[in-house]
């Protein structure tokens, strides 16, 4: 796997200038089988509030499958090329979803797409699952939103299925 993804976060310093705060590897990484996760930013309920510099550190709750109450996150996921899937799940979210490198197949109840370099999939809070069949490492970035089903696809989906 490559390092983790750099994270350049900017601000204000007390002149009102605009400032890099901050120029790292992310703080928040997790691993699981065949694919790494970076946690790069999650914001709480929108809007956001801005201010000269973040209070405290947006990713400090970890790696959590979905977004915050009226927020959002953002992350990259690495995967090996090993060849497995991850295991189908759902999220009360709106995902984009954008590959950076490699290809990757979405798999849907009942179909699938490869995608690859500059690819974007809009997620809609559906079952799905992502595999990497290339045997190469591919990259993705996502940006989830938190979301809410509508009262009919809710109760034809059941609550159970959701995963967060």
């Amino acid at each position: 796997m490559s390092a983790p993804t750099r994270r350049i976060v900017t601000g204000h310093a007390s002149d009102g200038r605009s400032v890099v705060l901050s120029d790292m590897p992310v703080l928040h990484v997790r691993h699981v089988p065949a694919a790494r996760f970076d946690e790069v930013w999650a914001s709480g309920p929108a809007p956001e509030p801005l201010e000269a510099e973040p209070v405290g550190e947006p990713t400090s709750a970890g790696s959590r499958i979905g977004a915050a109450a009226g927020g959002s996150v953002i992350r990259v996921i690495e995967f090996d090329g090993s060849g497995g899937p991850s295991p189908m799940h759902r999220t009360r979210t709106l995902d984009y979803g954008i590959v950076l490198e490699g290809e990757v197949v979405l798999l849907l109840s009942d179909s699938q797409v490869t995608l690859g370099p500059g690819d974007v999939v809009i997620q809609r809070g559906t079952d799905h699952a992502w595999q990497n069949r290339s045997g190469k490492p591919a990259k993705m970035a996502f940006v989830l939103i938190d979301a809410a089903f509508g009262k009919e696809l809710a109760a034809l989906i059941g609550e159970a299925e959701i995963t967060a």
